[in-house]
């Protein structure tokens, strides 16, 4: 027989949880920029892949180009949102490092919501 401890078990489950849920409250702060158009659009979201700003150089605004404009701002949101997800991953990673042997080993957490 092993000296499998279920309530042991548990309380390190919760303990996990706990741990996940103060990083992924965390990850509104942690912000990542880009841009897009040689600066001209530069994007700001958080690791929750949230947008959290959009800033325009006076320069690309041309009403008789919108389109120039829409698809800077496109690029711009998609890389900040790479970024983003970046950003959350490694934050879970950490989290996970001392909770098991090894961390993840890179393992996709995106099938939890991680």
């Amino acid at each position: 027989m092993s000296d499998f401890n279920m309530a042991d078990m548990f309380g390190k489950i919760q303990d996990m949880q706990s741990k996940v849920k103060e990083v992924q409250d965390q990850l509104s702060d942690v912000i990542v920029e880009a841009d897009a158009g040689g600066g001209m659009v530069k994007v700001k979201a958080n690791a929750n892949r949230e947008l959290v700003s959009i800033e325009l150089d006076r320069d690309v605004i041309d009403p008789d180009d919108k389109e120039m404009l829409e698809d800077l701002v496109v690029a711009g949101v998609n890389k900040a949102m790479e970024k983003a997800e970046a950003a959350s991953k490694e934050k879970m990673q950490e989290a996970y490092k001392g909770m098991m042997p090894g961390g993840m080993g890179g393992m996709d957490l995106s099938k939890f919501g991680l």
